[in-house]
């Protein structure tokens, strides 16, 4: 990967105000993903059209985030981080708006699609323009920034999206993008133009061949449509190495560093453990959701709110995770978050069993599971990045927080699609959410597997210093 115009000695003088429009930015990019898990049944009851479409609300946004992430980035190393950062607010703001006027289900679903674009604009030029705002400890110290903010607003957008829900209505949900869009807009100029020296090509026929190969893994999910449709999908992940393959050969910027998959260094471990354990959290939200306002009949608000336990819980066992634990037992501190997440599943299913069978009275025992989800889920997020980028070389840095990124996001879509699946083609509400969670513990002991590749890959499992 080419470096970087600006090789600072120095943090650039606006640098902290920087900072906060960036990290604004991406919190308001990576809510948008979540936002409609608890307004999906209000917008469902609004607009009409096929029960998948409450999948669709949100995967029509995180599935060009996801293909797209790389060929932002690049975008940004072409023709400047600040101006392709400047066109994605300014599109995601456009693309809010048409959400909260959509008429139908399918225009809604057509404008998130064109929101997740645009996020795929702005969330990438992140790394590169705080690498060109700071440098030694402070870099570290921002950098570190980034992955609390990433859980945190992920957890909080079904909790946002019921506050705004109940509050007004679902268009709610996309209005508040508008003004916060405006003002990062505005704040905007306090961050440097910073752009690659060495130019990279775009990958135009890559990032068809994956954005082709990821939407027909994803359709035969959501839609219950025969599983034939995942024949094709291989076929075009076949071809898409192939083509990466090709274009390192002739050293022509692939849309995925191909040294990032080879050896032995645990970045391939790291890929499926993204995948896998976002696509367990993501999914279990809406399931969450989705049985409380379905089966229990509770409003959207108290549905948001009934999450908080597990967005309180993740940020506090991240904090204890990032400064006292991993600093301590280094990457090993994954193995306790799964153990922990798997145990908060457990004891969900067990809230749901001993829940009247109509599923009508509120589970309150639930709330303690998903705190101990939570807990699970930061103490597994803040050692699984430090290992997962461990032995990344420099010049591939870029690439692999990329792809990260991407894989996170596409496990999200995955777990909407399937754990979203199993509960809606489930013949109760309760046997339904517990079918879900069954399948995520499932999904967390493939996760366990990659893990344990992942440590022993990279050498990661000791003590690391502190915890980024």
């Amino acid at each position: 990967m080419p470096t970087d115009t600006n090789t600072h000695t120095q943090t650039h003088p606006r640098s902290h105000a920087g900072l906060v429009v960036l990290l604004i930015a991406e919190a308001m990019n990576l809510l948008d993903a979540t936002i409609t898990t608890v307004a999906a049944p209000a917008i469902h009851a609004g607009l009409g059209g096929p029960v998948s479409d409450i999948q669709w609300y949100g995967a029509a946004y995180t599935l060009p985030f996801a293909v797209l992430l790389i060929t932002g980035g690049r975008l940004g190393d072409i023709a400047g981080r600040r101006r392709i950062f400047r066109i994605g607010v300014a599109g995601f703001v456009l693309a809010s708006l048409v959400c909260a006027a959509a008429p139908s289900a399918g225009a809604l679903i057509a404008a998130r699609a064109v929101q997740g674009a645009a996020a795929a604009l702005v969330v990438p030029q992140t790394v590169g323009l705080i690498r060109a705002m700071y440098d030694g400890d402070g870099l570290a110290r921002a950098m570190g920034s980034i992955g609390p903010v990433m859980g945190l607003a992920a957890v909080c957008g079904p909790v946002l999206g019921g506050v705004l829900t109940h509050a007004g209505s679902w268009r709610a949900a996309f209005l508040v993008n508008v003004p916060l869009g405006l003002a990062v807009l505005a704040a905007a100029r306090l961050l440097p133009e910073d752009c690659s020296a060495a130019r990279p090509r775009l990958d135009l026929t890559g990032t068809a061949l994956v954005s082709g190969a990821v939407g027909l893994l994803t359709y035969p999910l959501i839609t219950s449509s025969s599983w034939p449709w995942l024949a094709p999908s291989a076929v075009l992940f076949g071809v898409f190495v192939l083509h990466q393959r090709r274009r390192a050969r002739r050293s022509r910027s692939p849309l995925v560093e191909p040294s990032l998959l080879l050896g032995n260094r645990g970045f391939p471990a790291a890929l499926v453990c993204s995948l896998l354990f976002f696509a367990t959290v993501n999914g279990l939200l809406l399931v969450v959701v989705l049985q409380l306002q379905l089966g229990a009949h509770i409003g959207v608000l108290a549905a948001g709110l009934s999450l908080v336990p597990w967005s309180a819980a993740m940020a506090v066992s991240s904090l204890v995770a990032g400064g006292r634990l991993v600093p301590r037992y280094g990457a090993r501190v994954m193995y306790a978050g799964l153990g922990t997440l798997g145990a908060g599943a457990v004891a969900a299913i067990a809230a749901y069993a001993n829940s009247p069978a109509s599923g009508a009275r509120y589970p309150w025992p639930l709330l303690l599971a998903l705190a101990v989800c939570g807990v699970g889920q930061g103490l597994f997020v803040v050692p699984f990045f430090t290992a997962a980028l461990h032995r990344v070389r420099p010049h591939e840095t870029g690439s692999a927080s990329g792809l990260l990124n991407a894989v996170q996001q596409l496990g999200g879509t995955l777990g909407v699609a399937l754990l979203g699946g199993v509960f809606l083609r489930a013949g109760t509400v309760l046997g339904g959410a517990e079918a879900a969670f069954g399948t995520a513990i499932g999904l967390l002991a493939l996760t366990g597997v990659a893990a344990v590749r992942l440590v022993r890959s990279t050498g990661a499992g000791t003590s690391t210093g502190p915890a980024a």
